[in-house]
Order: structure tokens, then C-alpha cells, then sequence
């Protein structure tokens, strides 16, 4: 193992993955920036934490707040460079194509691909003065589309992609830059895109009830479920931590025995892959 970073920086850091592994560094010394989006996230962080971590409140979706999130990290970490960037802030976006209002669409890939993008162009600058490193979380959801969850898979195909394409273009500055694979993890995020989702079926015609009923309450359980039965965030917060500080990271990194399964179902032929998919959504 290398020898621990000494600045990162983690995004989405109010609760679930990201709370684990501003937890985790910390725990091993690191000093960690944590973006928040509101004030009392970041308050509670510094009452478990103390001065081994540094809130800042950030929308990734908000370019003014990513300037300003940017200037204290560059006042923190001076010439030294910033040893790690975490891209973890995300949301789901459940609804079927036919029914997912373009603003819906237009904000998943805000939040999930232009906003990590945007916050990793803003501090490239420091990483690159460190040799730092850059994690983003995905999800096995890059790999394998399921009925219901188009928008978020396709946010985590194009981060996958954007992620490769930065390893390449990135490494002749010795920048490393991992991809995480998580399955279902117990955070916050499904309860969160059950609500949202249920805000999206109110808006929509009733005959999305008749046309999609069965796989809406397929997604709806399968959400509540991944809630309470889904791998504990520590354990993607310590993998994470292992691509921030092994001499040698992987490019990606498979989490969960769910995400493993799933990857060797995404190799199937199309036809195939989509009647085990569908014969589990309803």
C-alpha cells in the first residue's frame, strides 16, 4: 500500500457511500474536504470528525458553487496538490422511457455525469500537482440497463465511459483513475428515488398504470428491498479507499456478490440477457 493521501476530496458526502468513506479516511488520517449540499450535513460531520475533515457545501449541478468549493481546496492544499478526488454524489431517476419527462432525463445527467465532470475539470489542476488520484463512483448499472431505471443506467454508461477516456488522457501525469461497481448498497438513495418516482407517476397519464403497472411495483419493491438488504456502505467505502491508496489500483473495481452475477449476466447474448432481466421486473 502506497502511503496514505493526505488531502481528498469527496462529493456527495452528506450520508450513504460518501459519509462511509469521508468516515473511513479520516479514520486513517486523512485530512478530508467534504461536499455537502446543506449546511447541517456538514455540521455533523465536523461533530463526529473534527478538524480531520473540511465541509464545503456543494450542488455539482451549480458552477458557481464548484468555483468556490474549488478555491478552499486550493487554499488548503497550496502548492502541495491535492492527492484525491472521490466523485460520489448521485440520484436515481425511476420511470418508464416512454413516460420520463426530458427535464427529468436533463437533470439525472446533470447531477450524475456533468456534474462529476465538472468538479473533476475544476480540480484536475491540483491533482495534477500531486500525482492525485481520481475515483468515481458508478454502478453496475453501467454495464447492464434494466426496465425502469433507463435513466440512471445511461447516466452510469456515459460515466464509464467518460472514466476510461480521462484514465487515458490523464496518465501520462501518473493521475490514476478508478471506476467503482457497487450492486445494491443499504443507502439513502432508494427511498429517496421511490419518492421521486412516485412524484413522476402522479404527473404522468393514468395509462401508465395499465401499460407499465406490473414493472412499476417490481422496481418499487425491489427499491425497498435494496434499501434495508443491499451490502453495507462501508464496505464500498473500503474499496474505495484501496484505489485512493494502493501503489498499483485497479481501473475497476466489481462490489457486492449481486454486481459480480450481474457482470457476467451483462456478457449474454441480447436476447437472452434481456429474458433473465425482465424475469426479474416484473
Amino acid at each position: 500500500m502506497a502511503a496514505s493521501p493526505r488531502t481528498v476530496v469527496v462529493t456527495g458526502a452528506s450520508k450513504g457511500i460518501g459519509a462511509a468513506t469521508v468516515r473511513r479516511l479520516a479514520g486513517r488520517g486523512v485530512r478530508v474536504i467534504a461536499g455537502v449540499r446543506r449546511e447541517e450535513d456538514g455540521a455533523a460531520l465536523k461533530e463526529q470528525l473534527a478538524d480531520r475533515v473540511l465541509p464545503v457545501q456543494l450542488d455539482v449541478t451549480d458552477q458557481d458553487a464548484i468555483a468556490a468549493a474549488a478555491e478552499v481546496v486550493r487554499a488548503e492544499v497550496a502548492e502541495r496538490g491535492l492527492n484525491g478526488l472521490v466523485n460520489n454524489a448521485g440520484i436515481a431517476v425511476a420511470a418508464p422511457v416512454e413516460f420520463l419527462p426530458p427535464g427529468e432525463l436533463r437533470h439525472q445527467l446533470e447531477v450524475n455525469v456533468i456534474g462529476q465532470i465538472a468538479v473533476t475539470q475544476a480540480l484536475v489542476p491540483l491533482l495534477r500537482a500531486a500525482r492525485g488520484r481520481i475515483v468515481n463512483v458508478g454502478s453496475i448499472g453501467d454495464r447492464i440497463a434494466s426496465p425502469m431505471l433507463g435513466a440512471y443506467t445511461a447516466s452510469k454508461f456515459a460515466l464509464a465511459a467518460l472514466t476510461d477516456t480521462m484514465r487515458m488522457e490523464l496518465s501520462r501525469w501518473g493521475i490514476e483513475v478508478s471506476l467503482i461497481e457497487p450492486g445494491a448498497v443499504a443507502t439513502p438513495i432508494w427511498g429517496t428515488s421511490v419518492a421521486a418516482a412516485d412524484r413522476l407517476l402522479e404527473a404522468a397519464p393514468e395509462s401508465i398504470h395499465e401499460l407499465y403497472g406490473g414493472q412499476v411495483a417490481a422496481a418499487r419493491a425491489s427499491a425497498r428491498r435494496n434499501d434495508t438488504a443491499g451490502i453495507p456502505p462501508d464496505e464500498v467505502a473500503r474499496v474505495i479507499e484501496h484505489a485512493l491508496t494502493a501503489r498499483r489500483p485497479r481501473t475497476r473495481y466489481l462490489v457486492g456478490r449481486d454486481a459480480r452475477i450481474a457482470s457476467v449476466v451483462a456478457r449474454l447474448p441480447d436476447r437472452l440477457r434481456d429474458r433473465l432481466v425482465l424475469s426479474q421486473s416484473g
